[in-house]
C-alpha cells in the first residue's frame, strides 16, 4: 500500500538525524551495508528498517542499500554539501537541448500537443542543466575555502596537486561551457535558443505555445544572467584563489625541502639591508637652475588676437530652395561641388560637408540605384570615393 506523501514528509522530519547519517555513509563508502543500517538504527535506538523500504527512501542493491536519488538529492541540496562534477557530466546537455531545440525547429508547424510537450521538456532540461552548473560552482568554492583554510592539514605537495587537478579539470573546462563566444559552448546554443524563442513568442498563434515560447524566453533571460554570474565567480574569485593556494604551497614545498638539508647549497643573504635616496643626488642643483631662471624678470605684453577670416555660416533654406530649382540632380555630390564653385570660384571641404547634409533631410527621397555605384571627387588634395545618389523630380522634396 502506498504511503501517503504527508505520512513520507512527517517521517523525513522525525527522523531526519539518521537520515543524514544514512546520506554520509553513502557519500562516502558508495552504499549503505545491512551492518552499517544496524549500527546507525541502533545508535540512534530506533527500528525504522522497514518503512525506510516501503517508502522508497532506500531500495536494495545485492545485500547492502542505496539511498534513492531523489531523497539523495534532496538531502545533499538541503545540507549544501555538493560535490565537484566533472564537465563531461554537464557537456551531456549540450547534446539533449540541442536534439530538443532540433525537432521543435523541425517540427514548428506541425502537432501543437507534442510541440508543447516538447518545449516542457527543454525548459526542464534549461533548469537541471542551470543547477548542475550553480551546485558546481557552490562545491568547489566551498572545497576552495577549505583547502586554503587547511582545516584538515592536508601536505603542502597533495595542496599543489589539488589545486592544479581543480584547475585543469573543473574550473577551465567550466568555463568553456559557461563562454556564450565559443561556438561549441551550451551558453552559445542557449543564445540561439532565446533568439528563436524571442521571435516565435510574438508571432505564433496558438494561445499555448505561445505562452510556452514567452516562459522559456524569460526563463533564457534568467538563466543567461545566471550563467554570467557563475562564470565571474569561476574567473574573479576561484580561479585567482586557487592560483594562489598553487603558488604559495609550491614556495612553502621548496622551503621545507630545503630547511631538511639546509648546508646542500650556500644560502643567499635573504636580510641584507640595502639604503636608498627616494631623489636624485642632482636634484639640488636641477632645482637651483630653474629658480636662477626667474631671477630677471622681462616685461611680456599680450595683444588680442584678430581673426581676419570671415565665418562661414550655413543658409539651409537658400541651398534647398536652390536644389528644388535644380531638379531633377543625377550626381547629387558633383551638384555640391558645381553649387559651391558658382557661389565662391573654390571649393572648401568644410563647406562642401555642410552642404551634402541636405541628402540627409527627412523630405528628400533618395534613389541609389538598382545597383550601386561609386564615383571619385578632387576636392583640393583631397580625392573622395562617393556612392552616387539621384534625386528625381517625382521622388525628391514633396
Amino acid at each position: 500500500m502506498k504511503a501517503e506523501p504527508r505520512t513520507i514528509l512527517r517521517f523525513l522530519l522525525e527522523y531526519f538525524d539518521i537520515i543524514v547519517d544514512l546520506y554520509e555513509t553513502q557519500s562516502k563508502g558508495g552504499v549503505i551495508t545491512r551492518e552499517i543500517l544496524s549500527e546507525l538504527t541502533s545508535k540512534h535506538n530506533i527500528d525504522i528498517k522497514v518503512q525506510l523500504v516501503d517508502y522508497k527512501i532506500l531500495s536494495p542493491v545485492n545485500d547492502s542499500y542505496e539511498i534513492r536519488t531523489v531523497y539523495y538529492n534532496l538531502i545533499e541540496f538541503i545540507q549544501s554539501e555538493f560535490k565537484p562534477m566533472l564537465p563531461e557530466t554537464i557537456e551531456k546537455y549540450h547534446v539533449s537541448i540541442s536534439e530538443l531545440f532540433r525537432k521543435i525547429k523541425e517540427n514548428i508547424n506541425g502537432d501543437k500537443v507534442l510541440l508543447n510537450q516538447r518545449l516542457t521538456e527543454l525548459s526542464n532540461e534549461i533548469r537541471t542543466f542551470y543547477e548542475m552548473v550553480e551546485k558546481n560552482t557552490i562545491s568547489l568554492l566551498n572545497e576552495t575555502r577549505e583547502l586554503k583554510a587547511n582545516v584538515k592539514k592536508i601536505d603542502y605537495r597533495e595542496k599543489i596537486v589539488r589545486a592544479s587537478r581543480w584547475i585543469d579539470e573543473y574550473i577551465i573546462p567550466l568555463n568553456k561551457i559557461l563562454d556564450i563566444n565559443h561556438s561549441s559552448s551550451i551558453a552559445n546554443k542557449l543564445y540561439d535558443i532565446s533568439e528563436y524563442t524571442n521571435r516565435y513568442r510574438l508571432t505564433t498563434d496558438e494561445e499555448n505555445t505561445r505562452v510556452l515560447f514567452e516562459k522559456m524566453y524569460f526563463q533564457l533571460i534568467q538563466v543567461n544572467d545566471n550563467l554570467l554570474r557563475q562564470s565571474k565567480i569561476l574567473t574573479t574569485e576561484l580561479l585567482p584563489l586557487i592560483e594562489r593556494i598553487r603558488t604559495e604551497s609550491i614556495i612553502l614545498t621548496g622551503w621545507i625541502t630545503f630547511l631538511k638539508n639546509p648546508y646542500k647549497q650556500k644560502v643567499p643573504r635573504m636580510l641584507e639591508t640595502k639604503r636608498h635616496s627616494i631623489y636624485s643626488r642632482s636634484t639640488f642643483f636641477n632645482a637651483a637652475e630653474i629658480f636662477e631662471q626667474f631671477k630677471n624678470d622681462v616685461d611680456v605684453y599680450f595683444d588680442d588676437e584678430v581673426n581676419s577670416d570671415e565665418k562661414w555660416i550655413f543658409d539651409k533654406e537658400y541651398y534647398t530652395t536652390k536644389l528644388k530649382s535644380n531638379l531633377p540632380v543625377p550626381d547629387f555630390f558633383k551638384w555640391c561641388n558645381k553649387t559651391l564653385k558658382e557661389d565662391y570660384k573654390k571649393v572648401e571641404i568644410e563647406k562642401f560637408f555642410a552642404l551634402t547634409t541636405l541628402a540627409f533631410d527627412e523630405d528628400i527621397e533618395r534613389d541609389f540605384g538598382a545597383k550601386p555605384e561609386f564615383e571619385k571627387l578632387k576636392i583640393n588634395d583631397l580625392t573622395l570615393t562617393y556612392p552616387k545618389i539621384t534625386i528625381n523630380k517625382q521622388h525628391g522634396i514633396s
